[in-house]
């Protein structure tokens, strides 16, 4: 006897274009009943024929959707993937129309890309996955990938355009209390377990069964991953699928060739094979770019043993001032701002007297502690405050009120401003970027920090 679910849907209630079914009522009522061989078989193929579709019309997206091995499976209420498979709901499918086939498999290829299962770090999992769907959902529809799928309520509000999906979160978080559907499931690789439990809620009538509705998602994927292999994964195995879906995005994006890679793909990719600048590098530079060029014959230069004569050094007695703000909003943890705040202050040392002014942010400012060389040996113990939300224009405004000019500011930071960026005229600037690769600030100088283990790996 086939098992009997009937998955109720509810459409985004966050504006924008998208109301099937109108803002805040119910969407369709979908029969997810259990499909005879025939039929399964009948959805595989359309299943194919779609990926072959990709290949010739969105060759990035075929090539990308060709490498997902397809899972038939009734215990999602629609798709799903862990960047290896696409799992799919074959009664689901058969209520798709073959345009918005191509449309979900974009949708799964698209969190592959943006990596959207591994890149959570703490986030309200049901809030991250709906900014995932938005965003992913925009692409689409811009891309002309198949048809947008209209069979159920979906994620898309074209005001998030151009948005990152911690852009989009943030968002959220302030306007949207109440979690909405996702289009499909959403694995989480970040060890928590606890998978999605926004997409496809349900109401089941089978025979004690409750539907996905009824289930966390952490069930869900607990379950799959029990029929078809995987769990949690170790951190290098999570490195090297990450280094697995890069190798094939890259790869495809050459055979899809000029033109066929939508354009925020196109400058991710550009991140990740152009040569990154060392961090530490960067700041070194920009402070000492920040000094007067002063030469005395208290210091003589080192050349001086060479040539017989006396020849003057640099002078690096004049007083340095340095202000450093820690973004408490995002992914800087502990470690990370030790590690920062060490390098900063090794670069200090090489000169007689310096002001290392530190502080942290969200949407005010903590902690100001000052580092001279009488104290610098206490940095290692700064202790980091705040945690809400963000500001970055909060630093300059409290620079300026306690008339603090520095002659280089570094803001440690996940890159993710819920307003503008600061002043670009009040001082020289160096945004040090955490996590958010494809991010440039809009003035100063932008580096991206890499772990220190990760820098000398790339060495």
């Amino acid at each position: 006897m086939n098992r009997k679910n009937t998955f109720f849907y509810q459409p985004a209630k966050t504006g924008g274009t998208w109301n099937q079914g109108g803002k805040g009522t119910p969407g369709p009522q979908l029969d997810l009943s259990e499909l005879d061989k025939e039929e399964e078989a009948k959805q595989a193929e359309r299943l194919m024929m779609g990926r072959v579709r990709l290949l010739l019309n969105k060759p990035f997206f075929g090539n990308l959707a060709t490498r997902l091995i397809p899972i038939p499976t009734y215990k999602v209420p629609t798709a799903g993937t862990d960047g290896r498979r696409f799992f799919y709901n074959p009664a689901f499918l058969k209520h798709l129309t073959d345009n918005e086939v191509l449309f979900l498999c974009g949708h799964e290829v698209l969190h592959c890309v943006f990596d959207h299962f591994g890149r959570r770090e703490g986030r309200n999992p049901a809030l991250y996955n709906m900014a995932g769907d938005y965003i992913i959902n925009i692409i689409l529809a811009d891309e002309q990938v198949g048809d947008v799928i209209t069979t159920v309520p979906i994620l898309l509000d074209y005001k998030y355009r151009g948005w990152t999906s911690e852009e989009v979160y943030d968002d959220l978080k302030e306007n949207c209390p109440n979690p909405q559907e996702t289009l499909d499931f959403h694995f989480d690789m970040d060890g928590e377990g606890e998978g999605d439990s926004t997409s496809g809620k349900g109401e089941g009538d089978g025979e004690g069964e409750e539907g996905k509705g009824g289930q966390e998602g952490k069930d869900v994927q607990k379950d799959l991953e029990a029929e078809f292999g995987g769990g949690e994964l170790t951190d290098e195995e999570k490195k090297a699928l990450k280094d697995e879906l890069k190798e094939a995005i890259i790869e495809a994006a050459n055979q899809a060739g000029a033109g066929n890679v939508p354009g925020g793909i196109e400058r991710l990719i550009k991140e990740w094979t152009e040569p990154k600048l060392d961090w530490r590098s960067v700041i070194r530079a920009q402070v000492e770019s920040s000094l007067k060029d002063d030469y005395t014959f208290m210091r003589p230069s080192r050349k001086s043993h060479s040539t017989n004569c006396i020849l003057p050094g640099m002078d690096r007695a004049e007083k340095i001032e340095v202000a450093c703000a820690l973004d408490m909003s995002g992914s800087i943890g502990q470690q990370q701002a030790t590690d920062f705040l060490s390098e900063v202050r090794g670069i200090l040392d090489q000169y007689e007297d310096f002001e290392l002014s530190v502080w942290c942010f969200d949407t005010d400012v903590y902690n100001h502690v000052k580092y001279t060389p009488d104290n610098a040996d206490e940095i290692d113990k700064y202790q980091l405050q705040g945690g809400g939300g963000t500001s970055f224009e909060v630093n300059w405004t409290y620079m300026k009120e306690n008339e603090i000019e520095p002659k280089q500011f570094i803001m440690f930071t996940d890159g993710y401003p819920c307003s503008g960026w600061g002043d670009n005229e009040y001082c020289d600037t160096v945004f040090l970027i955490h996590g958010n690769e494809s991010t440039t600030a809009p003035f100063g100088i932008t580096v991206h920090y890499e772990e220190p283990n990760k820098i000398k790996q790339a060495a």
